[in-house]
């Protein structure tokens, strides 16, 4: 799952602030966790995507694992891909 999130400030070379919607704790994530080859230099104010699976979901919040887990109202997350059962291997 995905949920957009706010950067705040940069901490140092390494890690940023972001603000989660929904979330009263702002996180502190390390940059090139997020940042593409081609734009590895983030901003205040720049949106991020951040992708993390599925804990828990209780009623009308769900908890994802974005390294610290988050628990967001449910509208703010977005399925990024499909979920899909391990494959069994059959014996040759």
């Amino acid at each position: 799952m995905g949920v957009t999130a706010t950067v705040r400030r940069r901490i140092d070379d390494e890690r940023v602030s972001v603000s989660v919607p929904n979330y009263d704790c702002p996180q502190s994530i390390r940059s090139y966790d997020f940042a593409h080859s081609i734009r590895t230099e983030v901003q205040r104010g720049d949106q991020i995507e951040l992708v993390g699976e599925v804990t828990r979901i209780d009623g009308e919040t769900v908890t994802i694992d974005l390294g610290p887990l988050v628990t967001v109202e449910i509208d703010m997350v977005r399925l990024i891909e499909r979920y899909r059962p391990k494959q069994r291997r059959t014996p040759l």
